[in-house]
């Protein structure tokens, strides 16, 4: 039986382990495997030879960073807006280029992650001091916001990683609306795209011999325990991926081996867990040009160019109103 009492009074996290774990399927947001923890298994899952997101990437930035750079340019000062900066090692290449031009920009880094923001603004002070870097932590929104209600100052907005693909469409879609609506007329948006291929070399990315994207994944359970007094057993919890190679979504679980409770005392809640059954933990989707070219269009926005690695395996967009 799943119970909890009305009296505890809840924070944002908390509200979302207790909707996720009592809905059917179970679920819990992937933007939750970010803490001190998590933030250093995903430098580990970056650097994995399976992994080739992150390496994609940054080979386009540092292959086209003139021409990106270009376009970011235009006209007078501007503001290098990074949602989700993470680490900012991709970023760097632009900052690096940005500043040789001595470009007036500000960097405005930001992350749900308060422990990856202070790493990369010390890290920016000590390698580049003479960027301007204002960062910003909490939701994309919220900073979007601020940065539209302080100034009128050109935004250039960067979305890297495809962060964008744990993002069902429909999300997507919201997602992509919300920020347009927060554009002024000569603001771009670069967001990278998985692309579709080889489903192999994705399974592989997501579901590596090290264990470490499991590691990672299991960690939100360690998270729940630490953050809710609560008694996940760890190793009673399988990571599994799957992908559908026809709608290009690769989906992560943490599977239930057995069938056993689950107490979460600072929540005063029980989960009861089947033998085999999942917790839904993390969507990433992969694209071809017509799906993004629609999301585009859905969300008012068009592709002004694009830039991809040597194989194609990765893309770079850049959208303007």
């Amino acid at each position: 039986m799943e119970r909890t009492t009305p009296e505890v009074i809840l924070t944002d996290f908390e509200k979302d382990i207790v909707e996720g774990l009592t809905d059917f399927p179970k679920h819990l947001s992937s933007k939750y495997f970010y803490d001190a923890i998590g933030d250093a298994l995903f430098q580990d899952i970056m650097e994995m030879p399976s992994y080739y997101l992150t390496r994609a990437e940054h080979d386009i930035l540092k292959a086209h960073k003139k021409e990106i750079v270009a376009l970011f340019k235009n006209t007078g000062p501007f503001d290098l807006v990074e949602l989700g900066a993470g680490d900012g090692k991709k970023t760097k290449v632009l900052l690096r280029e940005l500043s040789d031009q001595w470009c007036d920009f500000t960097y405005v880094p930001i992350d749900i992650s308060e422990n990856s923001l202070k790493k990369l603004t010390r890290s920016l002070h000590h390698e580049m001091p003479n960027v301007a870097v204002d960062g910003f932590q909490g939701t994309y929104f919220n900073a979007l916001k601020d940065l539209h209600q302080r100034d009128q100052k050109r935004k250039v907005i960067l979305f890297l990683g495809s962060n964008i693909g744990n993002l069902a469409h429909e999300k997507a879609i919201a997602f992509l609306k919300g920020i347009r609506e927060l554009m002024l007329p000569k603001d771009i948006l670069l967001i990278g795209f998985d692309q579709k291929k080889n489903p192999q070399v994705i399974l592989d990315a997501y579901n590596d011999q090290e264990g470490i994207t499991a590691a990672f994944n299991k960690n939100i359970l360690r998270r729940i325990n630490r953050e809710t007094d609560g008694d996940f057993d760890i190793h009673q919890f399988l990571h599994w991926e799957v992908y559908d190679p026809e709608n290009g979504t690769a989906k992560s679980y943490l599977v239930s081996k057995i069938a056993q409770h689950v107490h979460l005392k600072k929540l005063r809640l029980e989960i009861y867990f089947k033998p085999w059954e999942t917790i839904h933990t993390e969507v990433s989707q992969k694209y071809d040009d017509d799906m993004v070219n629609w999301l585009g269009k859905e969300a008012g926005l068009r592709i002004k160019t694009s830039f991809q690695n040597a194989n194609g395996a990765f893309k770079s967009y850049v959208f303007s109103l």
